[in-house]
């Protein structure tokens, strides 16, 4: 419904009780933000509208209207605070861009590069209904063939990033594979690079692996080709149990004890790379109990930085799937402008 004086836009829903008694999430804040820009023909969204979001989906009942009001002001001031935040920290790589004043909030609708593609998947995968209900029931909700093109974009751009964390190559090993290789085929091709060690399945292993929690291999090769080189392993993840799917253990022992013999000397570096904005006070934990993380206010930088890479002639596998995620993406935004 157009309100005088503002762009259409898809209607979103901001889960109020996110703002209510000691809570209030400026993540979910700001990604409402962004995602109101987003879809809106004008590509703009006013701070203002976290204030009326909260007030049409009351369910708290405050003691005082000074109380209400003071509440949602705070939920509108440190959402513009945390998109500040995530402007300073990703530069030419963040979609989005906010008035001296912090009342608007404008998605950047020229070329899309593919940092800021990355944002863009990242912020869509972030509130699938699994995780939050800011988009379910919307027109612009993903149906089930575009989630699953989505989290194999998210894969793609989890390639280029990690390649560009690392400085070298990288695979797109997790199924289902872009080149549609088996488990064995494909881990046979990319040790036959690395040549430390030696694929040979030990008997007890499992008969039919899909990716044994491993998504993404990047290296860094040293010119003497022996074996003691930046190597890591990364566990995707993009559903609500993301935090429960530590590669950790994985890489520190069971892989290569179940896929090779002799096995590596390498010692494979654990990362977890999530398209989730992550509070600042929990992050210790998430690396902790994960390794090495990547998130969505490192993971666009990175493949902005793959970029390079790419143009050099490192191999990043899927690399040429990229072009094909912007074309999505700049789709995707006309159909909420247009909903």
């Amino acid at each position: 419904r157009r309100r005088s004086g503002r762009p259409m836009s898809v209607t979103l829903y901001l889960p109020p009780d996110a703002f209510s008694g000691n809570r209030n999430d400026p993540d979910l804040a700001a990604d409402y933000l962004e995602l109101t820009a987003f879809f809106s023909s004008g590509h703009q969204a006013l701070s203002q509208s976290i204030t009326e979001a909260l007030e049409l989906a009351a369910e708290e009942d405050y003691e005082t209207i000074e109380e209400e009001l003071q509440a949602r002001g705070e939920a509108a001031s440190s959402a513009i605070a945390r998109i500040g935040q995530r402007q300073r920290v990703l530069g030419d790589a963040y979609p989005f861009d906010i008035d001296d004043s912090g009342d608007v909030v404008t998605f950047e609708s020229g070329d899309v590069s593919f940092g800021q593609a990355a944002y863009l998947i990242s912020l869509v995968l972030s509130h699938l209904k699994s995780v939050s209900e800011v988009l379910r029931g919307t027109p612009v909700y993903p149906t089930t063939d575009e989630i699953r093109d989505l989290r194999n974009y998210f894969q793609y751009l989890s390639t280029a990033g990690l390649a560009a964390e690392i400085g070298g190559p990288a695979w797109s090993f997790g199924h289902p594979r872009p080149d549609g290789t088996g488990f064995i085929h494909k881990l046979t091709e990319i040790w036959a690079t690395l040549r430390d060690g030696r694929v040979n399945r030990n008997p007890s292993a499992p008969t039919q692996p899909k990716d044994d929690q491993v998504d993404v291999f990047a290296w860094r090769e040293h010119g003497d080709g022996l074996p003691g080189f930046l190597l890591a392993a990364a566990q995707v993840a993009t559903g609500a149990n993301w935090k429960e799917k530590s590669v950790k253990t994985q890489v520190a022992g069971v892989f290569a004890g179940r896929w090779f013999n002799p096995q590596p000397v390498t010692t494979l570096v654990p990362y977890h790379i999530v398209p989730f904005a992550r509070p600042d006070d929990t992050f210790r934990d998430d690396v902790l109990v994960l390794g090495n993380v990547l998130h969505r206010l490192r993971l666009p930088l990175r493949v902005m930085e793959a970029e390079e890479l790419a143009k050099r002639g490192v191999a990043i596998e899927a690399f040429d799937e990229l072009p094909k995620i912007v074309a999505w993406l700049q789709d995707y935004q006309r159909r909420g402008a247009l909903a």
